[in-house]
């Protein structure tokens, strides 16, 4: 069997891509770009393909490079630059906007790296006044703005790697002061004009917004409650303009063009390649009308390529046309490699090209019926280990409800929806179809509703991902490889039944102490693990968008025998209200004049405790400290285990930390810095007095209150203690064991710099 071209084409750019990645953002792009040409003259004189593979590679290599090299200098981290573009897209956000914005033109301050390769920036715009950002207006703003970042925590969302896969490269907000200023309104935009159309329409907002996100492919105009339940209902791909959208909009013209070929020419209307040809540019339209958004694009690629192989007229086979398809889509734009997405399509697709291989066509209402049952019921689990490997959950009831939503958004939902468009010159029939999406709609809504009610969308424990994907995996192969044995299958049943046995992730020995010093911004969020023990030292920020860094770390339903919330600054104690939603806390702990939200406990100086080999002891704050500051009540926990000794001090000033130095037992193991490393913090005779081998700060990459001070970073240098940053370092890790030495981890793999 011949190879062809397709299949090489695919792997050179996975190779380019795959090395421009590895080569990092720290490669210099000028040198890269050099040698590779030098390379290519000197192949081109050996062996002319060889030159062709090894382009192949340089352009997978040089687009992987190139996304590095349009990142904001670091150099403009923080600092206002003055940006005309256009704007993409907006999203409502709690007290304003979030916008995408095209650059078109970036000045950046005197003496300041330049921000000319800005192509896309994703900004928070709030208190802005009318008139509102709209898509396709272009404007001039002063925007604040960072490089691509996020945070570092174990198991949880790599909010970074997505913004450098989605092309954004920068990240901020937009200043009040000067003004932004419209330049010019939308340019004439189908997309637009009819988004602006359906608005007027007599429909429910639910509605109107949904018929945006299916036929338009304005996702964003979906509210994060949609979102949210079509995530945990595992039902996304539905409204996301993907293979299901345009292969309907392709077979609609595909049918009318055969009919009406086949009218004309009733003799030789199979010959007909025009039909083909109409489908396929209708393919196109619609994925441009959609805005040729990554998904949009693979859909219609997918789309065209098997229309091709459907005519049958010197068309390649189902691999040929996947490798081709995926050959394509890299060559078009090798940074969808990184995209979870393309690899859910493409194995979905090569599933059923497997399991259909051979197969008959099915005949009548019944075989097609089969057909479906019997496609869903072999894809269904290769997909929920596909989606355990991507995003680490996985919707228990996916597989039965897209068993009947796919035909119903198939057959029914978006034939009306794309119906009230192509009715819309006939007065009332569109309102008429629409009518009736509405009431299909409202009843699909309330089905997914008591269905993850039910069924919530269920996140295992990260040591058992891995196990349930391979559990998963082994079933669909054996039950969907053609000639295996009935043994083979019913051993693939029993292994997926037997992985809730799994052994447990390793436990910590019995006096063994895990602290984590998580990564959340301008914050604090510190858990301690121990054998029967889970505690926690604050609950991290709450952002003005109402975003809360505690949502990413674990899945909802966990327990928490103790949350100590040190005092109620928002960068302490934004995230109790998700902690109280979500989670299950046995006990809270606060000082008294505190206001939170939650019964608790009083935290007061004098507490102790021992579980597990730990000895908790409460230092502050004294019971008369009514009169004091909120950051001066702060909670002070001491953790000692064996002669190791953690010291969190929360907010409180120097005057405070003078009177607790009478308790310290010196030297500290590790001391969490008082007020992230604020200069109303560690004073000289504290670090002296704590003599910490290990200094620990809690900030936000780029804070624009400058935590950790310098001062207070020479001071502990001076004291030879060893520096960590969140900011730099992600989370960081320790393991205080009785008898054995301190073990330090950060999570991100810095910049080599002075640590001790």
């Amino acid at each position: 069997m011949r190879i062809g071209l397709a299949m090489p084409v695919a792997v050179a750019v996975m190779a380019g891509a795959v090395l421009g990645s590895w080569l990092g953002p720290a490669c210099n792009t000028l040198w890269l770009t050099s040698a590779l040409g030098i390379l290519l003259l000197v192949l081109a004189t050996v062996r002319l393909r060889y030159c062709l593979w090894l382009a192949i590679v340089c352009w997978g290599v040089v687009a992987i490079q190139s996304q590095w090299a349009r990142q904001l200098p670091v150099g403009l981290s923080g600092e206002d630059v003055r940006v005309e573009g256009r704007i993409t897209q907006t999203q409502q956000i709690s007290g304003g906007l979030r916008l995408l914005l095209k650059v078109e033109r970036c000045e950046a301050p005197d003496l300041r790296p330049d921000c000319e390769r800005l192509q896309r920036v994703r900004v928070s715009a709030y208190a802005l006044e009318s008139p509102l950002p709209q898509p396709g207006e272009r404007w001039m703003m002063t925007l604040r703005l960072r490089p691509p970042s996020g945070f570092m925590n174990p198991g949880a969302f790599d909010y970074a790697h997505w913004l450098w896969r989605e092309g954004i490269d920068a990240t901020g907000y937009v200043r009040q002061e000067p003004s932004a200023q419209r330049l010019t309104a939308a340019s004439f935009s189908l997309r637009q004009q009819a988004h602006a159309m359906l608005e007027e329409q007599p429909l429910s907002p639910r509605t109107r917004r949904w018929l945006a996100a299916l036929t338009l492919g304005l996702g964003d105009q979906l509210t994060q409650s949609d979102w949210k339940l079509l995530n945990a209902s595992g039902t996304t791909h539905l409204v996301v303009i993907s293979g299901l959208h345009v292969g309907l909009v392709a077979s609609f013209v595909l049918l009318l063009a055969r009919q009406t070929a086949r009218w004309i020419t009733p003799g030789n209307w199979r010959l007909r390649a025009w039909p083909w040809w109409l489908s396929a540019a209708a393919a196109l339209g619609y994925a441009l009308l959609a805005g040729m958004e990554p998904p949009a694009m693979r859909a219609m690629i997918m789309s065209v390529v098997g229309l091709w192989v459907l005519s049958g007229r010197h068309a390649p086979g189902p691999w040929q046309g996947w490798w081709l398809a995926l050959a394509a889509v890299l060559v078009i734009d090798p940074v969808a490699l990184w995209r979870p997405g393309l690899w859910l399509s493409f194995v979905a697709v090569a599933w059923l090209i497997i399991i259909w291989q051979g197969r008959p066509r099915p005949q009548g209402l019944r075989g097609w019926c089969w057909a479906v049952l019997r496609s869903q019921c072999l894809l269904a689990p290769l997909m929920a280990a596909a989606v355990l490997v991507a995003f680490g959950r996985v919707a228990p009831t996916a597989p039965l409800i897209n068993l009947v939503a796919v035909p119903l958004m198939s057959l029914f939902m978006v034939p009306l929806a794309l119906l009230g468009w192509l009715l819309t010159p006939v007065p009332y029939a569109s309102t008429a179809a629409w009518w009736l999406f509405e009431q299909g709609l409202g009843g699909f809504y309330s089905a997914l509703e008591m269905a993850v009610v039910h069924w919530p969308l269920w996140e295992p424990s990260r040591y058992l991902q891995l196990p349930w994907a391979l559990g998963l995996l082994v079933m669909a192969l054996c039950w969907g490889l053609p000639g295996t044995a009935r043994w083979l299958k019913r051993g693939a049943l029993t292994i997926v039944m037997l992985v809730p046995f799994w052994p447990a992730s390793p436990r910590l020995s019995g006096d063994d102490l895990l602290i984590t010093v998580y990564d959340v911004g301008q914050g604090q969020l510190i858990e301690l693990r121990s054998t029967h023990q889970r505690m926690l030292v604050d609950t991290g920020p709450r952002y003005r968008s109402g975003f809360m860094p505690l949502e990413t770390l674990w899945p909802p339903g966990q327990h928490f025998d103790l949350v100590l919330v040190s005092h109620s600054d928002s960068d302490h104690a934004g995230g109790v209200q998700a902690l109280r939603d979500q989670h299950q806390v046995e006990e809270w702990r606060a000082p008294a004049l505190e206001p939170l939200a939650v019964q608790r406990l009083d935290c007061q100086r004098g507490d102790e405790w021992q579980r597990d080999g730990a000895h908790y002891r409460v230092l502050w704050p004294n019971a008369d400290q009514g009169e004091s500051s909120s950051n001066d009540r702060s909670c002070v926990l001491s953790v000692q285990v064996g002669q190791q000794q953690v010291l969190i001090t929360g907010d409180v000033g120097r005057q405070v930390e003078r009177r607790l130095i009478g308790d310290l037992n010196s030297p500290v193991t590790v001391l969490v810095a008082g007020h992230h490393g604020s200069a109303s913090s560690s004073g000289l005779q504290f670090v002296r007095a704590a003599d910490a081998r290990h200094v620990i700060f809690s900030a936000g990459r780029d804070n624009p209150f400058g935590h950790p001070n310098d001062d207070v970073v020479r001071r502990f240098r001076e004291q030879g203690s060893c520096l960590w940053n969140t900011a730099q370092d992600g989370a960081i890790q320790l393991r205080l064991s009785p008898g054995a030495s301190l073990e330090i981890n950060p999570l991100r793999e810095s910049t080599p710099r002075q640590r001790c």
